[in-house]
């Protein structure tokens, strides 16, 4: 059989980066990048809970002690002016409710004396100003403008009623401190648009990708499955034609043959024709517009120690142990642990450069088992390869064809281990 191993350092996949070193098959990259994505949420949420905690120790004793407002019923009122942000994450209607009431009962608590004393603010203080701006900032970024947009303009509209219903400050003394409290939470409204559209964005964006990701590999999956198929096809179609010759040549091989006989084995060439002449129909499907037609001959194990001899000759260090196959194994496994051996010995030079590679190809109890192992793993490979091999997934692939078993991982000395058994006697077909 011809064979070339130009292919040895040209194809291969990242077999590391479709499953971590770890072994966990929990641990895919999915669930990093959920857990990427969760990450600044986590970290949004701490935030706001501080912010809150130090919001309501400083609003409580600032109200009580410089409104006049009385303590008992200061908490609860103060507890639902900073609380609300943290509830408008899951609950924005019930956060709107709670923040107004409380922002209209808040200034109603102070008392003319204490207002009038000193210059503080109302009916905004400092302390509700802030909760405020957070209230809008957390409650539009989360859930859009609409809801934002409700709950700052019920609460301006709220703040502008109550110099109505109480005088504690001289006529107009209240005007400064709505227009201060309507400008700062109006920009703050306007900034948390802007954040909310940019998210709304990146997050399109982000499932785009996954959708785009999701779409990559299927096309993957299908390319390597085609192209598993017509290397099949080559074998099944030469088993046929034997068939068809023999039959043809029945008649001149065995003179003898009573005409029922040869009448049956023209039947036999005649079927054995017309399932050539679908094959090739087959594969004239299977094909796609950049695929070339392969004029070598499919490789077999016997062609794996000349595969060995080019990595070599590359430079590579390759302790190899080899078993000689024996002569009625079926075709499609031969192709098979070729295949395999050589997206190991590839994956194994690309991502360990430098170290050693030890492999085995034995052959026992009717089926081949090839491993391949270096003692470095090397440097962690990127999730996705960018090379032009599908390695693992035609790994998979060609395992469950024969119905075989594939171990890709770490193993307990460090480095990166890749075991196929490959049974003959029958195939499993291909796991959907």
């Amino acid at each position: 059989m011809a064979h070339n191993n130009d292919d040895t350092l040209e194809r291969g996949e990242d077999l590391r980066g479709a499953r971590p070193h770890s072994g966990s098959p929990a641990r895919t990259t999915a669930g990093m990048r959920v857990q990427r994505a969760s990450d600044p949420r986590t970290a949004s949420l701490i935030a706001l809970v501080i912010v809150t905690i130090a919001l309501f120790s400083v609003l409580v004793p600032i109200h009580a002690s410089l409104y006049g407002a009385p303590v008992p019923v200061a908490i609860p009122v103060g507890a639902g002016l900073c609380v609300a942000p943290l509830v408008a994450l899951t609950r924005p209607r019930v956060a709107i409710v709670v923040f107004c009431l409380a922002a209209f009962a808040l200034p109603l608590l102070a008392t003319t004396d204490s207002v009038s004393a000193g210059p503080w603010p109302w009916p905004w203080s400092v302390p509700a100003m802030i909760a405020f701006t957070v209230f809008v900032l957390v409650i539009t970024t989360v859930h859009g403008w609409r809801l934002g947009l409700v709950g700052w303009a019920v609460s301006m509209l709220g703040s502008l009623v109550t110099p109505m219903l109480i005088r504690v400050v001289p006529a107009g003394a209240a005007g400064p401190d709505l227009i201060v409290t309507a400008s700062i939470t109006g920009a703050a409204l306007l900034v948390a648009m802007l954040l909310a559209g940019r998210i709304r964005v990146g997050e399109e964006l982000t499932r785009e990708r996954e959708l785009t990701a999701s779409e990559q590999a299927r096309r993957v999956l299908v390319e390597e499955r085609t192209r598993i198929a017509r290397e099949l096809h080559d074998v099944v179609a030469h088993s046929t034609s034997l068939i068809q010759v023999q039959a043809s040549t029945a008649r001149f091989r065995i003179p003898e043959l009573p005409p029922v006989a040869l009448a049956e084995f023209d039947d036999i060439a005649a079927t054995a024709r017309g399932s050539l002449t679908e094959m090739r129909r087959l594969l004239g499907v299977l094909r796609t517009d950049d695929h070339s037609p392969q004029l070598a001959p499919q490789q077999g194990i016997a062609e794996i120690p000349d595969l060995v001899e080019g990595i070599r000759r590359a430079g590579v260090e390759v302790e190899f142990s080899f078993t000689q196959p024996p002569v009625d194994l079926p075709p499609s496994l031969e192709i098979a642990a070729f295949r395999l051996t050589q997206e190991a010995l590839s994956n194994a030079v690309r991502h360990a450069p430098g170290t050693e590679i030890m492999l085995i190809v034995g052959i026992a109890d009717r089926s081949v088992t090839i491993q391949v192992h270096n003692d470095v793993p090397g440097e962690a490979p990127a999730p996705a390869s960018s090379g032009g091999g599908h390695g693992l997934q035609g790994m998979q692939e060609r395992v469950a064809l024969q119905g075989g078993s594939l171990v890709v991982g770490p193993d307990p000395a460090g480095g990166w281990t890749v075991t196929a058994v490959l049974p003959w006697g029958g195939a499993a077909g291909w796991q959907q």
